[in-house]
């Protein structure tokens, strides 16, 4: 919060008043030599102060211009209040009376402000600890506060400044505050409209007379420049339908004099519609028209649309950007025919002169260093401006993860006019995160998961995690490290090692009337470490090769289902050797609404006890439906085969369910579920009671969501915060040699689900949240209509 105050304009009328009752004692004093400057009435102030100020020394000669030049430079000081001027014999008497010293400023009954923000604003106009008191510059600020809350539609706070005089010549200061309600839009009415309905016009505007969100929005808050903006929504909504001349005749607003209710009235004059008659180059288009024509947005025959015109002019900048023409001219001139309602357009053009880049300047990068950045870009210093390489070198940079906003702009090089300067600003979010899970249900308790990562690590743009996870299924001790510039061509290093411990998704268990707690059950025991390489190819394509080594051991415990017996009590080994492919032509890492990503991974391991192929494929979509709702789809698919005629392991099987997954059933509870166990011999099996059941999990995997998501209302600037709409369908499909009728449920029919949710790269991390409702479900299934996901950053 700013308060913008002039103290030189109130300082200086005190001033001259001051100088005004006092200059005549001051030109009484008869001519003579000063031997003496004596200062009297100083507390706090030093008297060398007052000596270096005042323009008259010991031996000069006084007279009156002296004289008033002398009061003028004190009370310029500001420190005090009265200033005199006396002579006994040849000894100059100064007499001052110092301003009260400001103690201390307080603020009483604010709500609406952050009362260290209003302190701090007064610190930066000179009402602060310390400082001299102005009764004047104390005015000022009341009446600017009180603009403040009037911009917050509270107009009828008020606002009493208080100074109380306390030892030691010095005040404490106190603005109290009274409040009060917000005055809320009680009525909107546009007049003048006769093309569209007044509910259509006003479902443009952001401000409204309140809904069921106002109280989080505000939007039923009056302010100025909310007004204008929807203006601004208003006019671009008529010329986009072809109103060349409309414009916005005037505007009204009244507020109701209990100061609670505000009206707003909107004149406006539509005019004619008018489409557009035809389309003409003209210029200079280096020699490539039938490139620039085929860039044209707009139509003869259709209606005029200013958003088109805009967009035809930013493609054909653009175009010539690619050339090295930074700072091509190009021009949309219309030519109106007012007797038909027709419009044609000349597109007049002048790529003026070829640039090339001097500088490339990185701000906004307290933590990251800049060689992180700047390994991303593709347009380089000393080289020809290159439109695409820019744009492909921003995308780069905003596909990091590391920053919430990622900027360009091309700054010219004074005296240089063929030279310009490339400003990349970002703006950094929190890259390390301790991400807390959690799911409810009726049926089961919470589930909690815990893990810690740091994706730029000490700002070098290294991934360092450390994956602690102590949920009720997984125990998992993971540390991962990785260098995505390992070599300068970009090939990327990742180490990994690992060993976890996991119980396999169950129900409760029953035997006879006990039940049976989770970690008394079996659990698989895997340890390993791996390294993998990944080779960039293009800009966007990614090939990553790498091997392993992992041991893998069933401990028995009680009710194993019989499927694990074959791996019971016994260690097995495995050398995977891995490949994988991705790309990334998303727009964003962290809130894409454009582009696409694909990821393939392939694991096969020849040597070993285990012997088998596993691969796994996902494909995402972005693609924008207007410009605040954009539709994703993401689909994965997953197999396994065992090889050499041994079976595929049952501990390599694919999950499915929960968050990320299908939505609205348990965490990984699809699929086949045993329903036998291993008896107290070890061997023989027996059934689960009471319905009670594990899941197995399977050798294959299918899942498949859908996805509507708009920005959440009021959120502003923040991008990330998004609420969306979502269809979830999925599958898991189990190999034959893994289960069989008598010992396990196949139950791999398809499940589906619909629903809402929200997302946020909230201050303290990651943030998903999902209420889903199951709309193809088979008897058994563990359901979680609501699940989210939170995580803690620093």
């Amino acid at each position: 919060m700013k308060l913008p105050f002039n103290r030189f304009g109130a300082r200086t009328a005190t001033a001259v008043a001051a100088l005004l009752c006092l200059a005549q004692g001051a030109w009484a004093l008869e001519p003579f030599k000063v031997q003496d400057i004596r200062v009297e009435g100083l507390q706090r102030v030093e008297a060398g102060t007052v000596f270096a100020s005042m323009p008259l020394r010991v031996g000069d000669d006084y007279n009156d211009d002296k004289g008033a030049a002398a009061i003028r430079s004190l009370f310029a000081l500001g420190l005090f209040k009265d200033v005199r001027l006396e002579a006994n014999g040849n000894v100059l008497v100064v007499v001052v009376e110092e301003r009260p010293t400001i103690a201390g400023v307080d603020f009483v009954g604010t709500k609406e402000f952050d009362k260290e923000a209003l302190q701090k604003a007064m610190r930066d106009v000179g009402l602060a600890e310390g400082r001299p008191f102005d009764k004047a510059l104390a005015d000022r600020a009341e009446q600017e506060l009180k603009r403040q809350y009037i911009n917050r539609s509270l107009y009828g706070a008020e606002v009493v400044t208080t100074v109380t005089p306390i030892e030691r010549n010095r005040v404490n200061l106190t603005f109290s505050v009274t409040e009060g309600e917000a005055a809320k839009i009680n009525d909107i009415r546009i007049v003048g409209n006769q093309a569209f309905s007044e509910s259509t016009l006003k479902k443009q505007f952001d401000q409204d007379t309140g809904g069921w969100l106002s109280w989080y929005t505000k939007s039923d808050r009056y302010a100025r420049s909310k007004l204008n903006a929807d203006l601004e929504t208003l006019r671009s909504y008529y010329l986009q339908r072809g109103y060349l001349d409309f414009r916005i005749e005037s505007t009204q607003v009244a507020i109701s004099p209990d100061k609670q209710k505000i009206s707003l009235v909107v004149n406006i004059h539509e005019g004619e519609k008018f489409v557009v008659s035809g389309v003409q180059l003209e210029g200079n288009y280096l020699e490539r028209e039938d490139e620039f024509k085929a860039l044209v947005k707009i139509r003869p025959g259709q209606p005029y649309n200013a958003d088109l015109v805009t967009e035809t002019t930013k493609a054909f900048s653009d175009h010539f950007s690619k050339f090295g023409f930074a700072f091509a001219r190009v021009e949309a001139v219309p030519e109106i025919d007012r007797e038909h309602n027709r419009v044609a357009f000349v597109l007049r053009a002048e790529p003026s002169r070829r640039a090339y880049v001097r500088r490339i300047q990185v701000s906004g990068n307290d933590r990251t260093r800049d060689e992180v950045i700047r390994r991303e870009f593709r347009q380089f210093e000393s080289s020809w401006y290159d439109g695409d390489k820019i744009k492909l070198s921003r995308d780069r940079v905003d596909r990091l993860g590391f920053f919430t906003e990622v900027g360009v702009d091309t700054q010219e090089v004074p005296g240089a006019p063929d030279q310009v300067d490339l400003v990349v600003s970002v703006k950094e979010k929190p890259t390390g995160a301790v991400t807390l899970g959690a799911g409810f249900s009726s049926a089961e308790k919470v589930s909690l998961t815990f893990g810690i990562k740091q994706e730029n690590a000490f700002g070098s743009g290294n991934y360092l995690g450390l994956d602690v996870n102590t949920s009720k299924y997984n125990r998992t001790l993971v540390v991962s490290t990785t260098d995505p510039y390992f070599t300068q061509d970009g090939i990327s290093r990742t180490f990994d090692v690992y060993y976890r411990t996991s119980r396999p998704y169950s129900g409760d268990i029953y035997v006879g009337n006990d039940l049976v707690k989770s970690e008394d059950l079996y659990k698989i025991v895997s340890k390993g470490a791996s390294i993998r390489f990944g080779v960039p190819f293009s800009e966007i394509d990614t090939v990553y090769f790498g091997a392993g080594i992992e041991q893998t051991k069933i401990d028995q415990g009680v009710y194993m289902p019989i499927q694990y017996l074959p791996y019971a009590n016994k260690t097995s080994s495995a050398i995977p050797l891995t490949i994988g492919w991705g790309r990334d032509s998303r727009d964003s890492a962290l809130a894409p609404n454009s582009g696409r990503y694909q990821r393939f991974n392939a694991e096969w391991s020849a040597a070993g006890d285990m012997k088998y192929v596993k691969a796994n494929y996902q494909f995402q979509q972005y693609i924008p439906v207007t410009k605040a709702i954009t539709f994703a789809a993401n689909a994965e698919l997953g197999w396994g085969k065992g090889l050499g005629g041994n079976p595929y392991p049952i501990f390599k099987n694919f999950y499915a369910g929960g968050l990320g997954s299908v939505r609205g059933f348990e965490q990984g509870s699809l699929g086949p579920r045993a329903n036998q166990f291993v008896g107290a011999d070890g061997v023989t099996p027996r059934p689960y009671e009471n319905g009670s059941y594990s899941y197995l999990g399977g050798s294959g995997k299918a899942v498949m969501n859908f996805e509507l998501i708009a920005p959440f209302p009021g959120a502003g600037n923040d991008k990330t915060l998004r609420w969306f709409t979502f269809v979830d369908v999925g599958t898991i499909y189990a190999d034959s040699d893994q289960i069989s009728n008598s010992s396990a449920i196949k139950s791999d029919g398809l499940r589906a689900s619909a629903g809402i949710g929200l997302s946020w790269i909230s201050p303290l991390g990651p943030l998903r949240l999902a209420w889903a409702n199951p709309i193809r479900k088979q008897p058994g299934d563990k359901l979680q209509k609501l699940q989210f996901q939170i995580g803690t950053s620093f």
